[in-house]
């Protein structure tokens, strides 16, 4: 059976992504807030702006995060 991915695997596969493509990461984490629910946010060094996405779990949250920076670097990479 496969391994079971922690919310830790999915940040550290997150910031890798952000790292390769986007350049200094400040930051990749997730949050709990009462209005919304999970937050996923990626801030970047360089001015670049945030990015972030929701979702009703965490997990659901870190894959939409995840997808967003994927259809960023496939809409970058098609120009």
């Amino acid at each position: 059976m496969a391994e079971k991915k922690t919310n830790t695997d999915r940040i550290q596969r997150i910031y890798s992504l952000c790292e390769e493509h986007f350049g200094d990461v400040r930051f990749v984490g997730i949050k709990y807030q009462k209005k919304i629910g999970w937050v996923a946010k990626a801030q970047f060094e360089d001015g670049f702006e945030n990015l972030t996405a929701d979702g009703e779990t965490s997990v659901e949250a870190l894959r939409n995060l995840k997808n967003r920076v994927k259809k960023i670097m496939k809409r970058y990479n098609g120009v």
